[in-house]
């Protein structure tokens, strides 16, 4: 039933150019062309695919190998210090930071004359 001979691939061939013409014939031989190297490529893809998949799952039902454990090295103990005291009580140190807030305006003074 599936044995198609000459006789019956000249007949679909008359009845094709017929119906659709000579002129766009060739266009769709190549759209069919295009759409089987489309459908092979993807094919071949998935094929890849569903061989990495089993891959991975023989990997994964393969016994795993017991790693060895690092051994913890002993942590030295650092020496504590103590802070150095302060030298300069609240007041002095609140002092000096105006002084240097002061020197900064100023400073920044003659640069904003420059802009304008």
């Amino acid at each position: 039933m599936s044995n198609l001979g000459v006789p019956e691939l000249l007949i679909i061939a008359l009845v094709l150019v017929l119906l659709f013409g000579a002129k766009k014939l060739p266009e769709m031989a190549r759209g069919v062309g295009r759409s089987l190297r489309i459908f092979k490529s993807e094919t071949a893809k998935l094929r890849e695919e569903d061989e990495d998949t089993h891959t991975v799952q023989a990997q994964a039902q393969a016994p795993a190998q017991p790693q060895p454990q690092p051994q913890p090295q002993p942590v030295q103990p650092q020496p504590i210090q103590a802070a150095p005291a302060p030298t300069l009580s609240v007041e002095e140190q609140a002092r000096q930071l105006e002084e240097q807030a002061a020197r900064l305006r100023a400073s920044a003074a003659p640069q904003a004359d420059k802009r304008v």
